[in-house]
């Protein structure tokens, strides 16, 4: 009886939760992330409430504001990966701030369409939801330290 090896993907994440550094950027992303959770959570309430913005629209700008915020720091100081190109960086990072971006918008959109949380709850639920996603693509992609075997 053969016994199945174990999958590339798999071996990968073993090797990854073994590594003392990764758990420091996730600590980091993370704190990175809850300044701007703040960031998002302050510009949406002031845009829904001074602005009056639709809940969307104000996602939106939050969303710009909080991903300048998070893509300046976690270049500089979550992944130290300022020595990158930073318009090349910018644009992955951009990327998958869209895609987790578009999750959490659906996410909002769920939550005041089809439940009793207030707007300001439901974006702040939208967000944590997303952050698993922000965190995998730019960790692997975004900000990934390239080998000397991948920089030939």
């Amino acid at each position: 009886m053969r016994v199945p090896s174990t999958s590339p993907v798999r071996a990968r994440l073993r090797a990854g939760l073994r590594k003392s550094e990764n758990w420091v950027e996730l600590i980091k992303f993370t704190l990175v992330g809850g300044s701007g959770y703040v960031v998002n959570l302050a510009v949406f309430a002031f845009a829904t409430s001074s602005l009056h913005l639709h809940h969307l629209a104000a996602a939106a700008l939050a969303f710009v504001v909080a991903v300048l915020n998070n893509f300046w720091w976690n270049r500089h100081w979550t992944f130290g990966a300022a020595d990158g190109h930073a318009g090349f960086q910018a644009a992955r990072f951009f990327a998958v701030s869209v895609f987790a971006f578009v999750f959490a918008a659906a996410v909002l959109e769920a939550l005041v369409r089809f439940t009793e949380i207030p707007v300001l709850g439901a974006q702040a639920i939208s967000i944590v939801a997303a952050t698993p996603l922000n965190f995998i693509g730019n960790k692997m992609w975004s900000f990934a330290q390239r080998t000397s075997a991948s920089r030939a």
